[in-house]
């Protein structure tokens, strides 16, 4: 029986540690927090009920360490846009395609019709090639060799450039970039294969779990109770130990805890800085991905206006992102006139009677000092952004300032509190197909979580953790057989 400690309970932590208890291994997770989910978390405030990490559900058929039952979202997404259009996103292509030629014209519908063929052909060469397997440099070459995988994903395409070659109509094409901030990139930068994003959403469904999405992290800890698996809070590894060129394990409060295999669930930039130094892989962990302001709203009253999921557009797209990440010229700062998303929950066990709980997200700068960053803990920003996007939704006919129960803020530098995600960024490194790879730098260390191949998102963490716990293989005579545990961490 081999030894592992996860560091990390988050889902990538908490699946791997699903996987591999079952494999036979004896598993220990260290959380630096006080709660499990990383990310995936959860607050309650006065009988309201949020998710304040992922809200939507993509892909359930590979959540395969726990019983699922989610509920379908129709529509998956409501769109505003600044012209008045109202879009309606739906999982069936026949019906989606009815809604743009109604909202749109017939010319909208038949280009997003052969813009659907292409994407379908991008995710089935990313699911076959990419996705479900580690990538190195060497496997990317391998893509080489299935010429109709290449041509699909067109490596030296942008998303932005595909939507122009498909798309006539600027709202689709607004529709489309949006998706790049699913692993937090801009549009004009992300690789032609984020195409495979909207196609998995709206291909496979958007579904909601009653109760939150929160409840995933709780049914993968129960998992973790049934298999044995040790969850130790209030336990923030410092380090992680080597000797020989394999790991040997990782220190918490100054005490080593043995480990045949180490699994971090930590942001690789924070691993190769501060856990494991490793500057050969840090120098490439430069282009950070975007961050998220976030007001949590209670609300009086119902909207029938709204869907689940919303998002609202603005007039200038690219002057949001020209913001968020900066120039050469101009450094980083909050955007003016930014998308808006808001999720709305018709879910009981989110919200007293009569009332409603919003999650309100803007793409925001990443925390920090330096040029493509803002200062979140700057006096006074908090309250006046918070209160700035009241006041936009408002001007785009959303207004509930006197509707409020109560408004809660969380910037990025709450969030690189909270989890220990770099200056707040949300998905690690953005934009990339090279990720980093799932396999550290010496024998018995791997990576998972969104900061790692195969990005972010609940379905690719899970597909990650799902690949490690494959390479790790089934368990073998331990090593390493002293640990000591931290006196003043609390079990979970």
């Amino acid at each position: 029986m081999s030894e592992i400690v996860v560091i990390g309970a988050g889902v990538g932590g908490l699946t791997s540690a699903v996987r591999l208890a079952s494999a036979g291994h004896q598993v220990t997770v260290l959380e630096r927090s006080r709660s499990i989910g990383g990310k995936l978390g959860v607050y309650e405030r006065d009988g309201f009920r949020f998710d304040t990490g992922p809200s939507l559900l993509t892909l359930p058929q590979v959540f395969t360490e726990i019983g699922l039952d989610p509920v379908p979202l129709d529509p998956v997404v409501r769109h505003f846009f600044p012209d008045g259009t109202v879009l309606d996103s739906s999982s069936d292509h026949d019906i989606f395609l009815a809604r743009i030629a109604a909202a749109m014209g017939t010319e909208a519908a038949a280009d997003w019709d052969r813009f659907w063929r292409r994407a379908a052909r991008i995710w089935d060469a990313s699911w076959r090639s990419v996705l479900r397997q580690p990538v190195t440099p060497t496997s990317l070459l391998g893509l080489t060799w299935r010429v109709g995988d290449l041509a699909a994903i067109a490596p030296g395409t942008t998303l932005r450039g595909l939507g122009h070659r498909y798309l006539r109509d600027p709202r689709l094409r607004m529709m489309l970039d949006r998706y790049a901030t699913y692993t937090g990139a801009d549009p004009r930068r992300a690789p032609a294969a984020h195409a495979a994003v909207p196609y998995a959403e709206l291909a496979f469904g958007g579904w909601y779990l009653p109760g939150g999405l929160g409840t995933i992290a709780t049914a993968l800890a129960e998992r973790c109770s049934e298999l044995g698996v040790r969850i130790v809070l209030d336990a923030p590894v410092t380090r992680i130990e080597t000797a020989e060129g394999r790991v040997r394990g990782v220190r918490v409060d100054g005490d080593l805890v043995g480990a045949d295999v180490v699994v971090s669930n930590v942001d690789a930039l924070t691993v190769y800085r501060d856990l494991l130094p490793a500057p050969h892989r840090l120098a490439r962990l430069t282009d950070r991905s975007l961050a998220g302001f976030v007001l949590l709203l209670g609300v009086r009253g119902e909207t029938p206006s709204l869907a689940h999921h919303n998002v609202f557009f603005p007039r200038h797209y690219d002057a949001e992102f020209d913001a968020i990440f900066g120039s050469a010229s101009r450094r980083a700062r909050p955007a003016s006139d930014p998308t808006v998303f808001v999720t709305r929950a018709d879910d009981p066990a989110m919200r007293p009677p009569g009332t409603e709980a919003w999650f309100v997200l803007v793409n925001a700068p990443a925390h920090g000092t330096g040029w493509s960053c803002v200062d979140w803990r700057q006096p006074g920003l908090t309250e006046a952004y918070g209160k700035h996007v009241l006041d936009l939704l408002a001007r785009r006919g959303l207004d509930v300032r006197d509707r409020l129960v109560f408004t809660e803020a969380r910037t990025p530098a709450d969030l690189a509190a909270a989890t220990a995600a770099p200056g707040g960024a949300i998905y690690g490194t953005a934009g990339s197909l090279m990720r980093p790879v799932n396999r550290g730098p010496v024998d018995g260390l791997y990576l998972v979580g969104g900061s790692v191949h195969p990005g972010g998102g609940l379905p690719m963490v899970t597909l990650s953790a799902q690949m490690v716990a494959d390479a790790i293989g089934p368990a073998t005579e331990s090593r390493w057989r002293t640990s000591r545990w931290p006196r003043s961490s609390r079990a979970g």
